[in-house]
């Protein structure tokens, strides 16, 4: 390769690395995890407004007390990770505009896990932003129907959702790219049919990066009568999704629901934020429970 054209990338990868870390510029002192710890303390509601907060680089939380919605920045548009229930989407869009970026630059949303909690906002929030949605085949029927999968231990506890149409289906190891922005999606079918876990990475002004990782929920909940012991293919799969989160590319750790990983305490410095290893304790964590869940089906008649 010649100097001259060794210069250029050179140039073309420093001027997507700076467009990147423009957008990392430093956490104004109001949008703490102190502020965001504070203002949820005793409060986990679904729909509990929360302060949008910095988590790293071009990382921010605007969700609600109880469950997250993660926005991520760029110079070529942002995107958006879960949506909350239906009342929480005007929260995430004020979220958003305090923190200085205009909802209009929304140029994808992607969700966790198919359930009302996270995607009930998803249609109101592609419509006021614009933005396509993209996500797994799994979650793609229940996104552009509003109802509940069938395949889902949770299917008759759930409410449905708002339909909303799927731009984009996403298999394994697939990546949502903006300029130098890459999201990559981890099938981690523990939690739900449907179950994605997204990583990137994220930049301070200083240019340290960090992988950030957003692990979908691993709990094994089902409604009434349900015994995951007459569904083996279901056990396999909550076996894989446990798994695979376990070794997703993971500095920091964030989860859908923000107490499954005391998201809120170690933003606000009472605990480890960076933790190579947080991943593989959280995975660890679920898979004894559900081990535990399997042993007690064993031991029950399931009448």
């Amino acid at each position: 390769m010649s100097r001259v054209i060794k210069s250029s990338v050179v140039a073309m990868f420093l001027a997507a690395t700076l467009s990147t870390a423009a957008l990392a510029r430093p956490a104004s002192p109001e949008w703490t995890g102190e502020r965001l710890a504070g203002a949820c303390a005793g409060r986990e509601g679904w729909s509990d407004p929360a302060p949008p907060a910095h988590i790293y680089g071009t990382t921010w939380y605007v969700g609600t007390c109880g469950i997250a919605a993660i926005l991520v920045t760029s110079q070529e548009g942002h995107v958006l990770i879960d949506g909350g229930p239906a009342d929480a989407a005007p929260l995430i869009l004020a979220n958003i505009r305090k923190l200085g970026f205009d909802p209009a630059d929304v140029r994808w949303i992607l969700t966790s896990h198919e359930h009302f909690d996270h995607i009930g906002g998803v249609a109101q929030l592609q419509r006021k932003t614009g933005a396509r949605v993209a996500a797994l085949a799994a979650a793609k029927r229940v996104l552009e129907t509003g109802k509940p999968s069938t395949d889902d231990p949770q299917a008759a506890r759930l409410d449905g959702s708002s339909p909303v149409p799927v731009a984009r289906v996403l298999a394994d190891g697939d990546s949502v790219t903006l300029g130098p922005l890459a999201i990559t999606v981890h099938e981690t079918p523990a939690h739900s049919p449907g179950s994605a876990s997204w990583t990137w990475q994220a930049c301070d002004e200083k240019f340290a990066c960090r992988m950030i990782a957003y692990a979908d929920s691993a709990t094994t909940i089902s409604a009434d009568g349900y015994r995951f012991t007459d569904h083996p293919d279901r056990v396999a799969r909550v076996h894989t999704g446990h798994a695979r989160i376990a070794v997703l590319p993971c500095d920091v750790l964030v989860t859908p629901h923000p107490s499954a990983s005391e998201f809120f305490a170690r933003l606000s410095g009472k605990g480890a934020l960076v933790d190579a290893g947080a991943c593989r304790s959280y995975a660890r964590s679920a898979e004894e429970k559900f081990a535990a869940r399997l042993a007690g089906e064993a031991g029950s008649t399931g009448e």
